[in-house]
């Protein structure tokens, strides 16, 4: 049964063009052809980048972090409390005014005092200001790095400026050292990014970037063991250019220096907008969709690799409808603050606390782009 699903899934008509088998890209005459198997070395690589990770963090983001002043803004924790604690961890974070006034009379505190105690159990749960700034630190280094390496791989290559001679004699292409690395370090960057995800900062656009890293994670697959090599160095780099944008925009925003925040929000914005929204579909998708049909049928791998394609093209419309709002309130000049964080819920002066007032209530936030808050003493 597991030998029928196998030779199933990986069946020529499958993966690749008509009058093609496996057979044909086997390496021969000293030339090497990606396999499956290559990609087996990834998942080692991830636990890798998890342990570098953890010792970047440690020994590089938190000095730096203490060098731009990161200050955290101290949180008044909740008293203990065990009736509300069960609740806060079995009936949800916020509860309804009926179950304000119910909970009110289980623990013998007024209301506002119940609204109280939730409002900073909620702020000791969410990330610190430091944690936000090491993982901005390590994507920034991990984009940066990469883009610059991805366009040593790919700058002087003539598919780089003809995107024809990407498909030129495909999928009969020999890969180089280069190449491998590039595909085996960016995938099992992905891979740490996709164990991690539930430790990291956790945004409320968090089902979309799941979305984004398993379908990140597929394209990278596929696109190596069906040889689209070419496309997807191209690919990668084209992602990279604008992330260790975002990411620098960040680590300064958390560092409180807004006008060099906005600033390379501000190019950020616009390498995001021509990349993904310019040249990823008229030249890149041009290229994996058009110019494949000038040598061969289509099959069930063109499809594929497209419809995933497609997939990632709509989470960046989706982002970029942030950009341009944030964008939209930098004209105006409204604050600007990161849409996919929670905010962090103050109380509304000393006085109330000591006389049981509430603080201010907590608000519904849209989802949204990383688009960057200006204020992190008030919000994330």
């Amino acid at each position: 049964m597991l030998q029928t699903l196998y030779d199933y899934f990986w069946w020529e008509r499958l993966w690749l063009p008509v009058n093609l088998t496996w057979a044909d890209l086997e390496d021969r005459d000293g030339r090497v052809y990606a396999k499956a198997s290559d990609l087996y070395v990834t998942l080692p690589l991830a636990l890798l980048f998890l342990i570098v990770r953890y010792f970047f963090e440690l020994y590089v983001a938190t000095p730096l972090a203490a060098l731009l002043n990161v200050k955290e803004k101290t949180r008044l924790r909740a008293p203990p409390n065990a009736t509300l604690e069960h609740f806060y961890l079995t009936g949800g974070k916020h509860p309804k005014q009926a179950e304000v006034e119910l909970l009110s009379r289980q623990s013998g505190l007024s209301g506002r005092q119940v609204e109280r105690w939730f409002r900073r159990r909620r702020n000791q749960d969410r990330p610190s200001l430091l944690k936000k700034f090491r993982e901005a630190s390590w994507r920034f280094t991990f984009y940066l790095i990469a883009f610059i390496a991805g366009m040593a791989v790919i700058v002087d290559k003539p598919w780089f400026y003809d995107m024809k001679q990407v498909w030129e004699g495909y999928p009969i292409q020999s890969t180089i050292p280069s190449q491998y690395w590039y595909y085996m370090i960016e995938l099992s960057f992905y891979w740490s990014l996709l164990f991690s995800i539930a430790s990291d900062v956790k945004r409320k656009d968090f089902k979309e970037q799941i979305i984004h890293h398993v379908a990140t994670i597929i394209l990278i697959s596929f696109s190596w063991f069906a040889n689209y090599i070419r496309a997807g160095t191209l690919i990668m780099a084209l992602h990279d250019s604008s992330d260790y944008l975002l990411e620098s925009a960040k680590m300064f925003n958390y560092a409180g220096w807004k006008n060099t925040c906005n600033n390379i929000f501000i190019v950020f914005a616009i390498v995001f907008i021509i990349t993904r929204l310019v040249i990823l579909p008229f030249w890149i998708l041009h290229c994996t969709v058009v110019y494949p049909l000038e040598l061969y049928p289509a099959f069930f791998g063109y499809y594929f690799f497209n419809s995933m394609m497609g997939v990632l093209q709509m989470l960046h419309i989706f982002w970029a409808y942030l950009i341009l709002r944030m964008a939209h309130k930098f004209i105006t000049g409204k604050q600007v603050e990161d849409e996919r964080s929670d905010r962090e819920e103050t109380e509304s002066s000393e006085g109330e606390e000591a006389t049981g007032g509430g603080g201010a209530k907590s608000r519904a936030l849209a989802n949204g782009h990383p688009i960057l808050n200006n204020n992190h003493r008030k919000n994330d």
